[in-house]
């Protein structure tokens, strides 16, 4: 940071309190109401965890796990039609995609049109779409034997999600978790989405 900004331990505190006053939340979620799409694209992302912030210490749940990259943390997010994040959920390296797909869901807008690939196709996301008023453009796995409506254009569109984590893992602190606690990473997470829209807008 440049020198202009005041001591580093003061920068911390002061990012730490706003965490936890949820301004981090607040600023995120007054820029992502822009979006008036009909759109929205859910999807996850693995980051490596630095060996400093693998270390143990503070809470329990600490979103990390092992999987075939090692110590990893997955970003869960929930994007606009144009790629700009407006809902993430932490969770292990390990963990599936389908369960928090129903949190991200609770963020999307009514009646709006979710795009997600074949690890999203359950029964409980199809429904809760539904309920929603929304359309789930998911593609049915090999073992479904359903058969539900899908439109391979509109799917096509869901690159702009993979450009999302694509451009945030150009962030070297993002790229990599370097911090211990989860709560710090996601407002961290938080600031460079807000940052992503304010440039978009």
């Amino acid at each position: 940071m440049p020198e202009r900004y005041g001591p580093r331990t003061t920068l911390y505190n002061r990012f730490v309190c706003w965490r936890a006053a949820g301004v981090w939340d607040k600023l995120l979620e007054a820029v992502s109401t822009a979006y008036d799409g009909d759109i929205v694209m859910i999807d996850s992302s693995c980051v490596r965890v630095h060996q400093h912030g693998g270390q143990k210490g503070g809470d329990d749940d600490r979103c990390m796990g092992r999987s075939r990259g090692g110590l990893t943390t997955k970003i869960h997010a929930l994007v606009d039609a144009e790629g700009r994040p407006i809902h993430f959920r932490l969770t292990a390296g390990q963990a599936g995609d389908a369960p928090v797909g129903r949190e991200l869901l609770a963020h999307a807008p009514t009646g709006s049109i979710l795009l997600a690939d074949k690890a999203y196709d359950t029964d409980a996301i199809r429904a809760e779409t539904a309920e929603r008023g929304a359309f789930a453009n998911v593609p049915p796995r090999v073992i479904r034997k359903r058969t539900f409506p899908f439109n391979p254009w509109l799917y096509r569109q869901r690159k702009q999600i993979e450009r999302f984590f694509n451009r945030f893992k150009q962030m070297r602190g993002l790229a990599t978790r370097y911090v211990r606690r989860p709560d710090n990473f996601l407002a961290a997470l938080k600031l460079a989405a807000t940052r992503i829209w304010i440039n978009a807008l």
